[in-house]
């Protein structure tokens, strides 16, 4: 793309102040750092709301403040129903044509990391640094034909709507997961009379936690890390590949990790940080955050005692045993997971049926998730085709 396709953002968008004067918005919202409106978590209680500002559908807002921000610009654009007001902090605004510039194929600019990259570098300040609106308006940006915007769009948005699909997927495939594990263990089961051949017992009785570390016998070149941030109810980022020979191996990299094992984060379980392993990963390690927990029972599946394990009760009562740790983070032992109690049975066809289903589930569910990551690799491929680098 030649410089002289490239335009000065500022000729195409104005800055917009409309203040809840009536406080007739109540919708309050914030900007992520992953560019998405989301509900604001801030205590609004005394707070003059009259003071905030509207954003109408299709316009955008954006945080100035990018030092806090781990080299990400919260700005977004708005697609909801109606109208959401924001802080005073964010700056409102808008394309001034759209049918000259797109406010998607706009935001699909931001969505790039060299603009990220950009902001960051043209920030200033000393307490705090800031990407303000004249720094914005400078930006630089290739705006082909309205035609070809279009096509870029519907491109991006085709696999945008894939991603979603799949998230519902995903979720309808944990609902069926969870119906199969409290029809049997929950909803029908009376504790003070339980089926004949049931039992009250715990985890311990049918897992293992902690088996395999790493040590100096073990000859790696390479392992696949994961630390306990990198997933979220069984949704896991990339695993970070390390050269035992060149680089810095995190001191916490010690848990060995087979396939199909569950990987369950020890502190604040509240935050559900765990999973289940799935794919066929050599030499996979995980920090010692975590505890490595699998099945030694043939009627107990990884799976049935993943959702043992990430029941809402028991997160709470394991929540309730970090909080009084005298630690310096709310954390849990190996031992607190291995008292959990759990019903089971001594011998029991049905069982094995939903460890069957359950398999079948959780599998889907791993596939739905790698088709995403592929799926956002192309939406990024897609990001960086629209111009070569940033300029001002």
């Amino acid at each position: 793309m030649n410089r002289s396709d490239y335009k000065r953002l500022g000729d195409y968008i104005r800055e917009v102040d409309v203040r809840n004067r009536d406080l007739a918005v109540t919708n309050l919202l914030g900007v992520s750092i992953s560019k998405e409106f989301i509900p604001s978590i801030a205590n609004t209680i005394g707070t003059d709301m009259s003071s905030y500002k509207v954003v109408r559908p299709n316009q955008f807002a954006y945080g100035p403040v990018t030092s806090r921000n781990g080299d990400k610009v919260s700005i977004a654009l708005f697609h909801g129903d109606g109208c959401a007001i924001i802080s005073q902090a964010y700056t409102v605004f808008e394309v001034q044509d759209g049918e000259t510039l797109m406010p998607e194929y706009l935001m699909m600019w931001f969505r790039r990391p060299e603009f990220d990259r950009y902001a960051r570098f043209h920030s200033h300040g000393s307490a705090r640094e800031i990407f303000d609106w004249d720094e914005l308006c400078d930006v630089l940006l290739p705006v082909p034909s309205i035609e070809r915007q279009r096509a870029i769009v519907a491109e991006y948005e085709t696999l945008s709507r894939r991603i979603d699909l799949n998230h519902s997927m995903i979720a309808q495939l944990e609902a069926t997961a969870q119906t199969l594990y409290r029809k049997m263990f929950v909803d029908d089961i009376d504790p003070e009379h339980l089926p004949a051949g049931w039992r009250m017992g715990t985890l311990g009785e049918i897992c293992e936690i902690n088996t395999e570390n790493l040590s100096s016998r073990d000859k790696y070149q390479y392992i696949r890390y994961l630390d306990s941030s990198s997933v979220v109810q069984n949704a896991f980022e990339e695993y970070q590949t390390l050269n035992a020979l060149v680089d810095d191996i995190p001191s916490r990299a010690k848990r060995k990790v087979r396939h199909n094992d569950i990987v369950y984060s020890t502190v604040r379980p509240n935050l559900k940080h765990y999973g289940i392993i799935k794919g066929d990963i050599d030499n996979l390690i995980v920090s010692t955050g975590f505890a490595v927990i699998r099945s030694r029972c043939e009627i107990f599946s990884n799976e049935l005692i993943y959702l043992v394990l990430t029941d809402d009760k028991n997160t709470e009562i394991l929540q309730g045993i970090a909080e009084m740790n005298k630690a310096t983070y709310p954390s849990i032992t190996p031992d607190d997971i291995l008292n959990i109690k759990v019903l089971i049975p001594l011998s029991s066809e049905r069982t094995r049926k939903i460890n069957k289903s359950l398999k079948c589930c959780f599998d889907f569910i791993y596939f739905k998730h790698q088709e995403n990551k592929e799926i956002k690799n192309l939406q990024s491929l897609l990001l960086a085709k629209m111009g070569h680098k940033m300029r001002k």
